[in-house]
């Protein structure tokens, strides 16, 4: 059930509306001045406010102000109940954020027409803002995975200059210890090693590239759900 907030001075005038509204299949709840109202509002936190503008303690403006400069009912219809259709006044609701102005006396159907549609316009503007957040959390999340994907495959490259910096070495000081080396046993083993150094290297290589056609979106999340990868990007296969 609906819940709608009456800001109305006139006793009379206040239960009328309220009994409209309850007739309507609304909860009505009311306040007798604007002060009272913006408390209500924030207790309350009701689907629409129906507020008159002259009323004596806060005006159906400074009640609107109040209301709009609060996160919790910054968003909820306001609609003024007003005895003159001045257009100054309209106006000056209307920049203040006001959604429609109701002149009174009104009708039964004229003011349960104008709450509806005002309910029925909230529930698309919510159901529109709830589809742009979901859509904005997922590529939020999207680009979280893209970022997860990104650094590990950073990770995996640090890894191989890792690994390829001592066989490096190795061989450069092979090719140097070769240049003085006259034929014989010494060499033969230099050369040995030169060919398990350059064997390994290849093998990394090759070993990086399969890793690199595997490195996907699911397969990184599958590694982590089973600690088989870190969460800094480590490569599972080379530490």
């Amino acid at each position: 059930m609906k819940k709608i907030l009456v800001i109305e001075d006139e006793n009379p005038v206040l239960t009328n509306i309220i009994e409209i509204l309850e007739s309507g299949g609304f909860q009505a709840i009311g306040a007798e001045n604007g002060s009272l109202g913006v408390q209500k509002a924030l207790e309350h936190l009701p689907d629409l406010i129906l507020c008159d503008i002259m009323m004596p303690v806060m005006d159906g403006h400074g009640v609107l102000t109040q209301l709009r400069s609060q996160p919790a009912t910054a968003m909820i219809p306001f609609v003024f109940l007003t005895a003159k259709a001045d257009k100054n006044d309209m106006r000056e609701g209307m920049n203040l954020g006001a959604d429609d102005y109701i002149t009174k006396p009104f009708r039964r159907k004229e003011l349960l027409e104008a709450v509806n549609i005002r309910l029925e316009r909230r529930a698309v503007v919510m159901e529109q803002y709830a589809s742009e957040r979901q859509r904005a959390e997922g590529l939020q999340a999207k680009m979280q995975d893209l970022l997860q994907l990104s650094e590990t495959k950073e990770g995996l490259l640090m890894k191989l200059i890792e690994d390829l910096s001592n066989p490096l070495s190795k061989i450069n000081l092979a090719i140097r210890m070769l240049r003085d080396t006259p034929p014989g046993a010494s060499r033969d083993r230099y050369l040995e090693i030169l060919q398990e150094e350059f064997d390994h290297e290849i093998s990394l290589i090759n070993q990086v590239s399969e890793l690199q056609k595997l490195l996907t979106l699911d397969n990184v999340k599958l590694l982590r759900q089973f600690n088989l990868l870190d969460r800094k990007g480590g490569n599972p296969l080379m530490r």
